[in-house]
This record gives C-alpha cells, sequence and structure tokens, in this order.
C-alpha cells in the first residue's frame, strides 16, 4: 500500500503544502505532480461532479508520484459513503465540512478509522483499490493505512466556532481550517468574509488550534498571502485553486488582447 506522505510529513514535525483541484480530469494530476511543488492534492469534492470510477483513476493517478499524497474535501451529506469511497479509491486523507459539534467531529472520525477494538471506527474492509482488490483487504497494513489517515475539519460554523475548544481536543483531530464564507453566513452576516469581525474568529481559531496541539491550515490564493500566517506559527498550507488560476489568466489576457485589438481599429 501507497505510503501517506501527508501522515508522514505531520509526524515528523514538518510543514505541509497542498493545492486544489475543483476539476478532476487525472491528467491534471499528473501535470501537478510533475512540477514536484506540492506534497499532497485536495480535491475539493463538495464543488465538483464526480463517481465512483473517476475516484479511483484520481487515485490512480496520484500513486504516479511516490513523494505525494491526496485529500478529498467532503460535503456534509452522505459523508460517510463518499468518505470511504474516496479512501478505498485510493485518496487517503479527508477534509470534513459543516462539522458544528465535537459529536459531529467524533461521527467523522468514526467514519475513517477501522473497526478495531482500539480504533472504534466504523470502517470495514472492502475488496477496493487501494488494497489492491484482493491483496491487503482487511489486513494489518489496511488497519494501520486506516488509522493513518490525516483527519482535518472545517471551522465554518457558528457552532464549531462556540464549541471549538471541545472540538481541538477531539481526538484523532489532525487539521483544522476556518472557512470565512460559511462562517459569515452562519452568523448572519452574509458576503462579509473579510470583515474584522469574521478574521479575528479565523485568528482565535488558529491561536487557540496552536495552544491545544492541532495544526491549523489555511487557504491562500498565493504565497505572498503566507507570512502573517507564518508569523502566527501557523506551518501548513493548501495554495490556489485550479478554477481561479483559470479565470484569472482568462480575465488578464482577453482584457490586455481586447485592448491592444481596439487600438488597431482605431489605427484602422
Amino acid at each position: 500500500m501507497k505510503k501517506n506522505v501527508l501522515r508522514e510529513l505531520l509526524q515528523e514535525g514538518k510543514p505541509t503544502l497542498g493545492t486544489h483541484v475543483i476539476t478532476p480530469w487525472p491528467g491534471m494530476v499528473e501535470v501537478i505532480g510533475q512540477s514536484r511543488a506540492f506534497d499532497y492534492i485536495e480535491y475539493v469534492g463538495e464543488y465538483s461532479p464526480f463517481n465512483l470510477e473517476l475516484l479511483d483513476n484520481f487515485g490512480r493517478a496520484v500513486e504516479l508520484f511516490p513523494e505525494m499524497s491526496s485529500m478529498m474535501k467532503v460535503e456534509e451529506q452522505t459523508r460517510g459513503f463518499i468518505a470511504t469511497r474516496a479512501i478505498d479509491a485510493g485518496i487517503q486523507n479527508v477534509l470534513f465540512t459543516d462539522c458544528r459539534s465535537a459529536e459531529d467531529v467524533r461521527d467523522c472520525i468514526r467514519l475513517v478509522r477501522p473497526e478495531t477494538p482500539e480504533a472504534g471506527g466504523n470502517h470495514g474492509a472492502g475488496m477496493r483499490r487501494n488494497v489492491g482488490y484482493v491483496s491487503y483487504a482487511g489486513s494489518e497494513d489496511w488497519v494501520q493505512a486506516m488509522n493513518n489517515v490525516v483527519i482535518a475539519v472545517m471551522i465554518e460554523k457558528k457552532g464549531a466556532m462556540e464549541n471549538l475548544e471541545e472540538i481541538l481536543e477531539v481526538e484523532g483531530v489532525d487539521m483544522v481550517q476556518f472557512g470565512p464564507v460559511d462562517y459569515s453566513i452562519s452568523i448572519g452576516k452574509p458576503g462579509q468574509g473579510r470583515s474584522p469581525e469574521v478574521q479575528k474568529a479565523h485568528e482565535k481559531m488558529i491561536d487557540l488550534a496552536l495552544k491545544k496541539g492541532v495544526h491549523p491550515r489555511v487557504e491562500i490564493a498565493g504565497f505572498e498571502q503566507a507570512k502573517p500566517f507564518i508569523d502566527k506559527g501557523v506551518r501548513h498550507f493548501c495554495i490556489g485553486w485550479d478554477l481561479t488560476v483559470i479565470f484569472a489568466w482568462c480575465l488578464k489576457q482577453g482584457k490586455g488582447m481586447k485592448e491592444m485589438m481596439g487600438a488597431m481599429d482605431l489605427r484602422a
């Protein structure tokens, strides 16, 4: 079974860097992998259409790069089905959305961990691609791999912030990440994700996570945004989204070309 690079880096106390993809084409995974720039790719399944065969192919593509791992962002509804099928497809780590309480987080962890007396999870063995279909199903290696799944949790709801200290004390939470857009909605201030009030909540989450020994992860659009968080002690980032990169390129290049072509019309 493929080593979980993200888990190893966390255990070694090293910083980690991921990037997001919303387009689930395996070729996109290969292009990112060939850059050798990232420790893992997060497939943002919450915002993307997918099927089970696609998850298998995504997992296969990641395995072309031994020094890169993967993560899937899993939406609230049917989270158990999606999380286990993603893991069993070879996507090794999970980011859970929409938790509001410590018990919600415990439920997410149980979905991932193996159903052993020690782990207390719900995840059973299956003849799926992460175990070679027939090679490692239900083996000790599989149990260890399920215990090594990195579990990240979005702190993006009013309830999650209110219960933050209890959530951070849940055994098995490896990372937390603030979600300013959903948080602003949940406090009755939609569209104010960049407001001082919401950013103050973000800082509170980071500070408390560091105090409790849970890794805060921060999403940024570019490396230029990282320094203030690094100065606070953040060591884990996920940078950029494929769709926003393409959108920004289209705006810049399209506008530039149209201005040049407009100037051509004026000279004609």
